[in-house]
């Protein structure tokens, strides 16, 4: 699929990538404030729409040897996309209660933060605001990861 065929040229995908990415940062802080505040109706729902962020991802993937992406960005979407597939797996298909076994929570939480660390590269493409946006946020998000996984236990 050619990105630019269907009216999106190199800066629109990057804007893209750049909203997706920072949507991203902002629904895992949201599923870890709710997940603190002992809320899981609302943490689930927003984990649907954080599964729902693979259709843009996918679409941007789709797209990137038309937009002559280099090898790093295929990783980048890559990872975030294997990441969401996982947690659609192990938290919504299955519901997997893998988060109280060692090794799979290792697992997990390795691909949670190479797929959410990526997404700072994905966002930089968008401009330097972007990048710093992305950094803040990832940093925020990680606090508030290993801050949750101290209290809950999740």
């Amino acid at each position: 699929m050619n990105l630019e065929m269907a009216g999106m040229d190199i800066q629109r995908a990057n804007t893209l990538g750049g909203i997706m990415s920072l949507l991203v940062m902002v629904l895992c802080i949201l599923i870890f404030v709710f997940r603190l505040n002992n809320m899981p109706v609302v943490e689930r729902w927003l984990g649907i729409l954080f599964i729902a962020m693979a259709l843009p991802f996918g679409y941007l993937l789709l797209g990137a040897s038309g937009l002559h992406r280099p090898p790093l960005y295929f990783i980048q979407l890559g990872t975030i996309l294997a990441f969401i597939l996982l947690e659609l797996f192990l938290d919504y298909i299955f519901q997997i209660d893998f988060r109280h076994v060692k090794w799979m929570t290792l697992v997990y939480v390795m691909f949670f933060f190479a797929g959410t660390g990526g997404l700072i590269g994905v966002a930089s493409l968008a401009g330097k605001p972007w990048m710093y946006a992305a950094i803040v946020l990832f940093l925020l998000m990680t606090g508030l990861a290993f801050w949750q996984r101290a209290k809950t236990g999740m």
